[in-house]
């Protein structure tokens, strides 16, 4: 299922989108925090501009509410199924989410330059 060649692979595994080879962060912990958001200015393998215009990575913010709002929800029906009261359910969705935050801006960055670079495997550009 983690097949290399996969965008799940690329996001999952914190590499390059082209190749699939080169890392995508600086730090592959995320809860490194002050390095968290650092990436490679290039793919260390085929030389891939990760930030391929300015401000790119604006957009990963998207990704982020979109993955934010699913956690959020998944949250809330384990809680209810939990019979859980409000407020507790509440409580836990925030914890979750101040929890999940190094995570889901590493994987919304990762998702999204792979929704623009598609993998090519060993050919050079």
């Amino acid at each position: 299922m983690l097949n290399k060649g996969t965008k799940l692979f690329s996001v999952i595994k914190n590499k390059c989108p082209r190749c699939h080879q080169g890392d995508f962060f600086i730090s592959s912990n995320p809860l490194d925090f002050k390095g968290n958001l650092k990436i490679h200015e290039k793919c260390p393998n085929c030389e891939l501009k990760y930030m391929i215009e300015p401000s790119f990575f604006y957009g990963a913010m998207y990704v982020s509410y979109a993955l934010t709002v699913a956690i959020a929800v998944a949250t809330f029906i384990i809680c209810q199924l939990l019979d859980l009261n409000l407020v507790w359910t509440l409580a836990t969705i925030v914890t979750v989410l101040i929890l999940m935050i190094p995570y889901l801006v590493r994987i919304s960055r990762l998702i999204y330059i792979n929704m623009f670079v598609s993998y090519q495997g060993d050919k050079k550009p």
